[in-house]
């Protein structure tokens, strides 16, 4: 609630209220870039994680009279592995697919010595991978399991850590807002230091001072974080809608509900410019004569 009689002693424009509005504004937007990359990654290291635990590939090289003997082998060793949910044989045409962006899309895959690779969906119970390799060892010699481990755990790390930046930002930018308006509240009551002592002497209480310098720049704070915020939101909105074909760059931003998310920050924002001026405002008034 305001205090007319109080508020008079802040002063309602000036460089200490434009910089609390403009460094609110401003870490405010930049928060909603740093929660839309945390939310994002973590969903990317989610589907990465569920995508390729699910699914292997069994590649298969042996001479061009044995490589479809083998092949037919190796899908009835896979039929009848438990976990395992589906295996085919990639056509021709697929495979020309995966190797079209390195080779070209000419490329004559009938008639060059290419591994046949046989895609594996598992159930979510999964199969036994050790157990698999050595029946397939010695059923079919030329055929190598790749259950994706070696590959997927850098990615999932990559992308969980990518989240746990994302999280460390939004703190740093939450430490920077608090010291520029802790800087513009010390600047503010500096400035008003023979109004403040003449408070005193009509009676005034530094906690009835303090009170008011913490209103008027925890209003200030929450109005320029909500401008902030709304840009924010207005600039994710602008990007490119996720795609696959587009990757992380185009998956960058909140889905359903998850735009809630960005309405946050102007309440934190708040309490972050209540708890700084209230600490700058005693520590400051305790040091004025």
């Amino acid at each position: 609630m305001g205090d007319v009689q109080a508020d008079r002693m802040v002063p309602p424009t000036g460089i200490t209220a434009r910089l609390t509005l403009l460094s609110a504004a401003a870490m405010a937007f930049l928060a909603v870039f740093a929660l839309a990359l945390s939310v994002a990654t973590g969903r990317m290291a989610d589907r990465w994680s569920d995508e390729l635990a699910r699914s292997s590939t069994l590649r298969i090289s042996a001479p061009a009279d044995q490589i479809g003997a083998q092949t037919q082998a190796a899908l009835r060793v896979l039929e009848q592995t438990p976990g395992v949910a589906s295996a085919r044989a990639l056509t021709d045409e697929e495979q020309r697919a995966l190797l079209e962006p390195w080779f070209g899309p000419d490329l004559p895959v009938e008639t060059l010595p290419i591994p046949q690779l046989i895609e594996v969906l598992e159930t979510a119970e999964g199969y036994d991978a050790q157990g698999l390799r050595l029946r397939l060892s010695a059923e079919v010699p030329g055929a190598v399991l790749d259950d994706h481990t070696r590959w997927r755990r850098p990615l999932v790390s990559a992308a969980e850590r990518l989240r746990l930046l994302g999280w460390v930002s939004i703190v740093l930018i939450f430490g920077a807002m608090a010291a520029m308006i802790t800087l513009a509240a010390n600047a503010a009551l500096a400035a008003n230091a023979q109004v403040i002592a003449v408070l005193r002497l009509v009676g005034a209480r530094d906690r009835y001072i303090a009170k008011a310098f913490v209103r008027r720049f925890t209003l200030r704070a929450l109005a320029g974080a909500g401008l902030g915020v709304v840009a924010g939101v207005g600039a994710l909105m602008l990007l490119p809608a996720a795609q696959d074909a587009g990757g992380f760059l185009t998956g960058l931003g909140f889905q359903g509900w998850g735009w809630l998310w960005p309405f946050i920050v102007p309440p934190l924002a708040g309490m972050v410019a209540f708890v700084a001026t209230h600490l700058a405002a005693s520590r400051t008034l305790k040091e004025l004569p």
